[in-house]
């Protein structure tokens, strides 16, 4: 079964960190891109950043430059979002998704969660003030 599941989110103060993994299962990421989004109480959900697997390829939304660094593993079939400098507006279900890199770029100011061709379960990052 092609899955990708989302974890490492939690409870963490503002200035703190958190990394976030991405992790395929029944397909390899090689020539995907992969996009990790949010969706905050009572918003739609938005993208944050990708990857391009392969290539290295990256991109980050402005509120998140600086902050957050997306990185990729192929042993272990992984993306990684590393967190940090944490705000209270980062409070939000994160989520990973699989398409191609065109796709995936566009979905990040585009949208178009709900087309893209492998979507993950979220995981909740809450930060306190």
């Amino acid at each position: 079964e092609v899955q990708l599941q989302a974890s490492g989110g939690g409870l963490v103060q503002a200035g703190g960190s958190v990394r976030l993994s991405c992790t395929a299962s029944g397909f390899t990421l090689d020539n995907y891109g992969i996009g990790w989004f949010r969706q905050a109480p009572g918003k739609e959900r938005e993208g944050v950043s990708c990857i391009s697997f392969s290539d290295g390829y990256t991109y980050y939304v402005d509120s998140v430059k600086g902050r957050f660094t997306i990185s990729s593993d192929s042993a272990r079939n992984t993306v990684y979002l590393q967190m940090s400098n944490l705000k209270p507006e980062d409070t939000a279900v994160y989520y990973c998704a699989a398409d191609t890199w065109g796709n995936i770029r566009m979905s990040m100011f585009m949208g178009g969660w709900e087309d893209l061709k492998v979507r993950g379960q979220g995981t909740l990052v809450t930060v306190s003030s």
